[in-house]
């Protein structure tokens, strides 16, 4: 073979890596333990338009074992929101789970009439927000409104839907608020309030279902 065409061999094999589903493009969710079958049942949804519904878990709902920790379901969880911000984050040991932050804001926080007068921005987990003279709404309200919140997703399906995800969407999450417990003694747990602001203040989402509203 010539050294021509050996390169345009090794060109055509790294173009159909690139576009196959374990190409790097696409965020790949964090994946069951080896003879374990993950299920991700969907909790309460909802409703449009109406804040986040946090609802208690089932007995029928059980951990989900993943490679990198077990996920304990604290809380079942719906959204319907506004993304404020996304961030990609592929180091850390957090981003063996969740490999997506999304900040979202929801009722009011979701009107371009407010969203106008903020700057927002996420980085090292964190979403910021500010503005200048008055604040488009009271700061009560846009901390209780609006959240920073680290997606697991919990399937290829889910990871797909996850990266077509930008800025402005406006989407519905169902899955559950969880804590990620490691063999090794790592934990990550979520917030189970909205009203929270600071360190500790996330949600932690394992993600069953993306829908686009």
């Amino acid at each position: 073979m010539s050294r021509r065409a050996g390169l345009l061999l090794a060109a055509l094999i790294l173009v159909g890596w690139w576009f196959s589903p374990v190409s790097p493009r696409v965020p790949a969710a964090a994946s069951a333990s080896p003879g374990t079958i993950v299920r991700c049942p969907l909790p309460p949804r909802v409703a449009e338009g109406a804040p986040p519904l946090q609802s208690p878990v089932p007995a029928s709902v059980a951990a989900f074992r993943l490679k990198p920790a077990t996920l304990q379901p604290l809380a079942g969880f719906s959204v319907d929101a506004r993304v404020l911000s996304r961030e990609d984050y592929a180091f850390g040991r957090e981003s063996t789970l969740s490999p997506t932050d999304l900040a979202l804001g929801w009722q009011r926080m979701g009107d371009d009439a407010v969203l106008s007068h903020l700057a927002i921005s996420q980085s090292a987990r964190w979403y910021h927000y500010r503005w200048s003279g008055e604040p488009p709404l009271p700061p009560r309200e846009i901390a209780e409104s609006s959240a920073n919140m680290h997606m697991i997703p919990a399937d290829a399906r889910v990871a797909t839907a996850l990266h077509r995800i930008g800025k402005g969407d406006r989407i519905r999450i169902d899955g559950w608020l969880v804590e990620a417990d490691a063999p090794d003694g790592w934990r990550w747990r979520s917030s189970l309030t909205r009203e929270d602001v600071g360190n500790g203040a996330c949600e932690v989402v394992y993600v069953c279902s993306i829908t686009p509203l």
